[in-house]
């Protein structure tokens, strides 16, 4: 998953789309870029790190322009250097920067295809930058004469029936506007708003909504899936479906752990939806274990709280806040490196022994993903005094890697992978293990929008909605995932060459 930002005002950007970044940045940790243009040309800073790292008051004066969009990365296989951090720029037709959150499952064919036919270099493994150079090559054969809504709508059609796999992304063409376009299966979110100020309306792209509640804007809608928005500079909005057959596949594990839970995605309240796991959970809990003898249940923070006390609700049992976190440790699944992630999970949190001396505690997480976090946390509970402690995890077993932005372990990395409920159990040392059934998590979510009837599941059905994902693919995933992981810990940061006017 990455954060992205676009936005078109009437006074400078700079500022704004950095307080946007950092309402997104749980979104990705790994890497931070903003463009911006004045008119006569962008402004380009990026680097490796957190948006608070990044830019610094040199950087931030120098990206002048009341136009721009922002991107946060998290770690994904592959991309180690800041030359891949985004937004990404391409010079012909026009000059193109572009943000993009998700992946492109045939990037591999789009590559040859921009080589052998279109004529297009890469610089990069980055399948943004593939995105980019597919949407430059559409502008380029749908253009004639000047830019016009029409042509650019016609573009990013021909980029949907092209590109495979999920996307939602930003950009902005130079001297005209700044565009926002999602994949025909809304696997990943994009919202868009409005701000009326004095001198006219301003308008800002979002990966959530929150960013848009945090700079005073006022949420128009998702863009829908297919759809594309362009806001041109003189402050003209154009919305327009671009696909052929869309329809609405969002991802699942945006409700169970990646989005905010004040953010609203295609009319689903994170929260509610989090809520109602809580209550689906229970439920089984109740089904499976009538006369339970949980004394007390515990989230770990910081996702699943509001699922675990819906939880405890339901079950008629004390919620109690067991685990105390250090707010300045990253989120242990997005970090690069496995025995970088083991060691942070004791520095992350730290137990309150009287929460759990001496009685049965049910431990709530929202995900059980590796399985390392929660066999150190029952132990953490165990330590701390507990007589038995079960576990209970908000979503089903995750089984099945990721391929559509969330760059998930490789599938023998994953606990649940090859392995029952009981040896889950057995491996992370609880007395019990609940997880959530697939049914319950699909009505928890969809009990929001009643035309929501298919998700992007695959991490836990092994169903992949753009129905291109062969065992084959997945076999080559998987090895470069492996290398990707062994090679980080060698990698360079600061092996980077950045290209454009950059703001250092």
């Amino acid at each position: 998953m990455c954060g992205i930002i676009g936005t078109v005002a009437h006074n400078p950007v700079n500022q704004e789309i950095y307080d946007a970044l950092t309402v997104v940045q749980h979104r990705g940790q790994d890497a931070a870029g903003i463009v911006t243009t004045d008119g006569r040309r962008m402004y380009l800073r990026k680097d490796n790190g957190l948006v608070r790292d990044v830019f610094r008051t040199d950087h931030m004066l120098r990206l002048a322009g009341n136009a721009g969009i922002g991107h946060v990365r998290y770690p994904t296989a592959g991309v180690e250097t800041s030359a891949e951090a985004q937004p990404f720029y391409v010079n012909t037709p026009y000059g193109i920067c572009l943000a993009h959150n998700g992946n492109l499952t045939n990037a591999e064919q789009l590559s040859d295809e921009l080589y052998r036919t279109d004529r297009r270099h890469l610089n990069t493994n980055s399948d943004s930058e593939i995105l980019l150079n597919v949407f430059a090559h559409e502008l380029m054969r749908h253009v004639d004469l000047e830019l016009s809504p029409s042509e650019i709508f016609k573009a990013i059609g021909a980029l949907h029936r092209r590109c495979s796999g999920g996307y939602a992304a930003t950009a902005m063409i130079a001297d005209y506007g700044v565009i926002g376009f999602r994949d025909p299966l809304g696997i990943r979110p994009l919202v868009y708003g409005k701000r009326e100020t004095a001198a006219g309306t301003d308008y800002m792209i979002a990966s959530e909504p929150v960013a848009l509640d945090a700079m005073g804007y006022e949420l128009i809608d998702d863009i829908k899936p297919g759809e594309a928005a362009i806001i041109t500079f003189d402050g003209q909005l154009h919305v327009h479906q671009c696909a052929d057959n869309p329809a609405l596949c969002p991802c699942l594990f945006e409700y169970v752990y990646l989005a905010r839970p004040d953010s609203v995605l295609d009319n689903v309240y994170v929260y509610k939806s989090r809520l109602r796991m809580g209550e689906q959970l229970a439920d089984k809990i109740e089904r499976e274990w009538a006369d339970h003898d949980i004394d007390v249940v515990i989230p770990v923070p910081s996702t699943s709280r509001t699922s675990a006390l819906e939880l405890a609700g339901r079950l008629g049992v004390k919620y109690r806040e067991g685990f105390i976190k250090n707010r300045y440790i990253g989120r242990t699944f997005i970090m690069p490196g496995q025995e970088k992630r083991q060691k942070s999970i004791r520095q992350k949190l730290n137990a309150i022994d009287l929460e759990f001396a001496d009685k049965n505690v049910l431990l709530v997480d929202d995900s059980i993903v590796r399985g390392n976090t929660s066999r150190q946390i029952v132990e953490m509970a165990r330590e701390a005094g507990a007589n038995r402690v079960y576990m209970a995890s908000a979503a089903p077993p995750v089984r099945y890697p990721n391929v559509y932005g969330i760059d998930m372990p490789t599938a023998q990395e994953l606990v649940a992978h090859g392995r029952t409920e009981a040896e889950v159990r057995e491996f992370i040392g609880a007395d019990r293990l609940f997880y959530q059934d697939i049914e319950g998590l699909y009505a928890a979510v969809a009990a929001g929008n009643n035309e929501m009837n298919r998700f992007e599941d695959s991490v836990f059905t092994g169903d992949y909605v753009t129905a291109d994902i062969s065992n084959n693919y997945l076999a080559q995933l998987e090895l470069f995932r492996g290398e990707s992981t062994r090679a980080s810990n060698d990698a360079d940061p600061d092996n980077a060459v950045l290209d454009l006017h950059n703001a250092e």
